[in-house]
C-alpha cells in the first residue's frame, strides 16, 4: 500500500511538472498582437494607465508571473478597500457562510423528511412524485422567483443553496433507512423497543454512510452552484470575485480564484470522506 501511494504520488509530481511546463511554453512571449494592442487602447480610454509591468500580466500569466499574484493574493488575503477590493480570504468566508447557512437548513429538512419516506411506504409513494418532478430544475432555475419573492440577493442565494442541497440528502437518507436489513429491524420489534430508540440506535447507525454520502453530495453541488449565484447576485463571494476581476480584465485573478475555489471544494470533499470514513463499518 505504501509503494502504491509512492508511485502515485510521483505520478502526480510529474503531471504537474509537465503542465507547468506547457504552461510555460504557452505563455512564452511573443510580439504584440493587434488584440494585445487593442486591450491596452480600450484600457487608455476607460482611464486606466497601462505601464510596462501591466502589459506583461494583462493576458495569460506565466507560471512565475502568477505565482507573484498567488503569493501576494495570499500574504493579504483580508484586506477591506471598498465594496469591489476585498481580498480573496473575505470572498470565501462570505461564500462558505452563504453555503452553510442553506446546507443547514436543507439538512434539518431532509433529514427528518428522509426518515419518514424511507420507514413509511404510503409516504414515499405519495412524495415520489413532487421529489421527481422538482428534483430535475436546476437552482439557478429558482433565482428569479426568489429574488422577487424575497427581495434580498444574499438570501436569495442562500435558498438556492437549500434547493440544491436538499434533493441528494432526501433521496439518499430515504434509499439507506428503506435498506436496513429486515432482521435488525425484527430484533428491536421482539425486544418491544421504542420506535424512537429503534430509529437512533438501529436505523440511523446502519443508514448512516447512505446518508454522509448524500450529504456529501449535496456540499458539493452546493459549492458548485453557489459561485454561479453569485456571479448573478453580485455584491460579495468568491463568484462575484471571479466575475469582477473578469470585468477589470485581470485574467490572473481569474485564474488564481479559480484555484481557489477548486482547493476549497477539495477540502470540503475531503471533510465528508473523512466522516464517512468514521461512520461506515464491515460486516
Amino acid at each position: 500500500m505504501k509503494t502504491l501511494r509512492f508511485r502515485a504520488a510521483l505520478l502526480s509530481l510529474a503531471m504537474l511538472a509537465m503542465l507547468l511546463l506547457v504552461w510555460q511554453m504557452a505563455t512564452l512571449p511573443v510580439a504584440k498582437s493587434a488584440k494585445v494592442a487593442m486591450d491596452e487602447e480600450y484600457a487608455v480610454l476607460m482611464g486606466k494607465s497601462v505601464n510596462s509591468e501591466q502589459r506583461k500580466v494583462s493576458g495569460f500569466p506565466t507560471p512565475s508571473q502568477f505565482s507573484t499574484l498567488a503569493f501576494k493574493q495570499l500574504s493579504d488575503p483580508f484586506y477591506d478597500r471598498g465594496p469591489n477590493e476585498k481580498g480573496i480570504g473575505i470572498q470565501l468566508a462570505y461564500s462558505l457562510g452563504r453555503v452553510a447557512v442553506g446546507y443547514l437548513i436543507a439538512l434539518l429538512v431532509a433529514i427528518p423528511l428522509g426518515f419518514a419516506i424511507g420507514m413509511s411506504p404510503l409516504l414515499y409513494r405519495a412524495l415520489d412524485p413532487f421529489i421527481q418532478v422538482l428534483k430535475p430544475i436546476s437552482p439557478l432555475a429558482w433565482m428569479p422567483i426568489a429574488l422577487y419573492t424575497i427581495k434580498d440577493s444574499s438570501i436569495s442565494a442562500i435558498f438556492v443553496i437549500f434547493i440544491c442541497s436538499v434533493w441528494p440528502m432526501l433521496i439518499n437518507t430515504a434509499f439507506g433507512v428503506a435498506a436496513v436489513r429486515k432482521d435488525w429491524l425484527n430484533v428491536a420489534r421482539t425486544l418491544e423497543v421504542s420506535p424512537l430508540r429503534k430509529a437512533f440506535m438501529v436505523v440511523l447507525p446502519a443508514a448512516a454512510p447512505t446518508i454522509i454520502t448524500g450529504m456529501r453530495i449535496s456540499m458539493g453541488i452546493a459549492w458548485l452552484v453557489i459561485v454561479a449565484a453569485e456571479m448573478l447576485i453580485g455584491g460579495t463571494g468568491i463568484g462575484y470575485f471571479v466575475w469582477n476581476e473578469w470585468n477589470n480584465l485581470s485574467l490572473s485573478n481569474v485564474i488564481f480564484a479559480v484555484l481557489m475555489i477548486g482547493v476549497m471544494g477539495m477540502l470540503l470533499d475531503l471533510l465528508f470522506a473523512t466522516l464517512q470514513k468514521k461512520v461506515t463499518y464491515a460486516e
